[in-house]
C-alpha cells in the first residue's frame, strides 16, 4: 500500500487489535496527527472491528490534512482479515488530488 509522499513518523500496531486497544490507537494517531505516517502492522496476529474503523478514520483524516498515510509493512493476519471485512487499499490510503 503507497501513499502519495513519504512518511516522516512511524506507528508499530499491536499484535493483538482489540476493543481495549482501539482507544490506545486513536491516542497515537492523534499525537502523530500534521505529518505523514508510516503504519507497520507486520506484528499483527488478530483485528477487530473498531481498531479498523480507527485505521479507516486516521487514514481520512491524514488525506483531509494532505499528509501521507500508508501502511508500509502488514502481516498475512492483518490484510487477510482488513479484506476480510471489506476494507482494501482505497479505505485506507488517499489517492493523489
Amino acid at each position: 500500500m503507497a501513499a502519495r509522499k513519504a512518511a516522516s513518523g512511524s506507528l508499530a500496531l499491536a499484535p493483538v487489535l482489540d476493543l481495549n486497544e482501539a482507544s490506545v490507537l486513536h491516542g497515537k494517531l492523534m499525537s502523530m496527527r500534521g505529518k505523514g505516517i508510516a503504519i507497520d502492522a507486520s506484528a499483527v496476529e488478530r483485528v477487530g472491528v473498531q481498531c479498523a474503523q480507527v485505521l479507516v478514520a486516521g487514514a481520512r483524516a491524514w488525506a483531509a490534512d494532505k499528509k501521507s498515510f500508508e501502511i508500509a509493512k502488514s502481516s498475512d493476519a492483518f490484510a487477510k482479515t482488513m479484506q476480510l471485512i471489506g476494507i482494501d487499499d482505497d479505505n485506507l490510503v488517499a489517492k493523489e488530488i
